[in-house]
């Protein structure tokens, strides 16, 4: 079944083969994303503190995320945006928040490699998508980034790797 790139209305679920729960079958990654309507701070909280529910390994919350939000750190959106590669620039621009999902790839209480951090970072942008869905929003994770552009531009240390974009907002119409 063919999918459209866009949907206004956030109730349509997708074919399953089996029942699962609402809310996975609501999400979706659109390229089209409502301009004019922006992220409330309490939905942009709900968010990450979703994210910092998820487990992970010696529950180490290997995670961050750098986030710009368009008409609060303008500055930050545009070196997000700036980060991603090109493909994604067309319709990301149109995103009210812009996010680079970064993994820490030592463990802090014992300074070894954290082999699961990529796995975690993947959970917990997953829980915060599901978050994002129940509250009417849509998130479009991206690997189309430029990690070492995003590297000296936030100036991160080498041991956090700059690893996904996402695009959060409403669904917006192509």
């Amino acid at each position: 079944m063919a999918r459209s790139t866009t949907r206004g209305d956030s109730s349509m679920k997708n074919p399953t083969s089996t029942p699962i729960h609402d809310l996975l079958r609501q999400r979706w990654s659109p390229y089209a994303i409502d301009p004019k309507k922006s992220v409330s701070s309490d939905d942009l909280t709900a968010l990450f503190e979703a994210a910092r529910w998820t487990m992970s390994s010696y529950n180490a919350q290997p995670w961050r995320y750098i986030v710009g939000i368009r008409g609060r750190s303008d500055e930050i959106w545009q070196k997000v945006f700036d980060c991603l590669v090109e493909g994604n620039q067309p319709w990301a621009k149109n995103a009210p928040v812009l996010a680079l999902g970064l993994v820490e790839h030592l463990f802090e209480h014992n300074g070894k490699p954290n082999k699961a951090a990529t796995h975690d970072l993947g959970a917990a942008s997953a829980f915060l998508t599901v978050e994002a869905t129940a509250r009417g929003l849509v998130v479009h994770q991206m690997i189309g980034i430029e990690p070492e552009k995003a590297r000296e531009t936030f100036q991160l240390p080498e041991h956090i790797e700059p690893f996904t974009g996402l695009a959060i907002g409403y669904p917006g119409s192509p």
